[in-house]
């Protein structure tokens, strides 16, 4: 029975006994309030089940107080996986020139390169919003490029948003790719595509002035029609600030547990990177170990002519 039905039967209760005596009304009112509030309150926190996630899912998600989970993948098995595994949002993101081809940043993959690994992704998801960052060089020069770029990754990949760092710098760009009505994905705080401006990964926006810019950036991002902003390596008071300064959905990687949701690289993540250790990193298994070990396994049972054994041959 629901609460309705329950507080319409005894709304009936009430008017029948209401004759015999009036005191009992006030009484099965407050009943009635309660049992409002408490139904209200159960749908406030009920999880919608979205069997598609776009961007106006993850806005949903902040608005009903649900947190946005977001993790990278760069290949069909891998996104199959993470998809399967109920993720909100994949990023393929610029750092598959980090863990996918092993250069030191971000800067040298290009936009093919980015657009074939989305392609991969895009074939493997079916519930997940994928989003693709522009890679350095696609954007930056003058906002028709970057409505170029923006273009061949959603018709040549398939993918369902862009993402770009940066703020008021690249204001004209991020206009000119919404007006064409592709979603975007704003990055501010520590942005690896600029990392020989700042000469290292450190903490961002910890100075008043550039914590200002960066929350004035938010809020820009916002008025201007993105989605969605990511906030990474920054103090975590500010990031919460921001997020509750906008409407958009904030997701942090590094900025602490105060935003609408959190993104890491798939890599890091199950541990099959072991260099890269930063506090904000949680490693939920260690997958380098446990495949090197497999491995090991598989060169001695060849070595020693354990495999294949009779039952593993025609």
């Amino acid at each position: 029975m629901t609460s309705s039905s329950l507080c319409f039967i005894i709304i009936r209760f009430g008017y029948s006994i209401s004759r015999i005596n009036p005191g009992y009304v006030t009484v099965l009112i407050e009943i009635v309030v309660l049992l409002r509030f408490q139904n209200l309150k159960l749908m406030s926190v009920a999880k919608k089940d979205y069997k598609r996630i776009t961007t106006k899912s993850l806005i949903e998600m902040k608005s009903n107080g649900e947190k946005i989970s977001m993790l990278t993948a760069y290949d069909y098995t891998m996104a199959k996986i993470v998809d399967s595994a109920g993720i909100d949002a994949i990023l393929v993101g610029d750092s598959a020139s980090n863990v996918m081809a092993g250069h030191e940043t971000t800067l040298p993959i290009t936009l093919d390169q980015m657009i074939y690994h989305a392609s991969s992704v895009v074939r493997a998801v079916d519930r997940a919003l994928v989003i693709v960052d522009l890679p350095f060089g696609a954007y930056q020069s003058d906002p028709k490029e970057a409505l170029r770029s923006s273009i061949r990754i959603m018709k040549e990949s398939g993918a369902h948003a862009v993402k770009l760092e940066g703020g008021s710098e690249i204001k004209d760009s991020i206009k000119r790719i919404l007006n064409a009505g592709i979603p975007v994905m704003g990055h501010l705080g520590l942005t690896p595509q600029s990392i020989y401006k700042f000469g290292t990964y450190t903490v961002r926006a910890k100075e008043e002035a550039e914590a200002q810019k960066l929350l004035d950036d938010a809020k820009m991002l916002e008025k201007i029609g993105c989605f969605a902003v990511v906030l990474e390596k920054i103090p975590s008071a500010l990031a919460k600030k921001v997020a509750e300064s906008i409407s958009i959905p904030v997701i942090g990687i590094g900025a602490g547990s105060g935003v609408d949701g959190q993104v890491l690289v798939l890599h890091d993540m199950i541990g099959m990177t072991h260099e890269f250790s930063p506090r904000f990193l949680r490693r939920y298994m260690n997958l380098y170990d446990d495949m090197s070990k497999a491995i090991g396994n598989y060169v001695s049972d060849v070595k020693s002519q354990d495999f294949p054994n009779a039952n593993e041959q025609y």
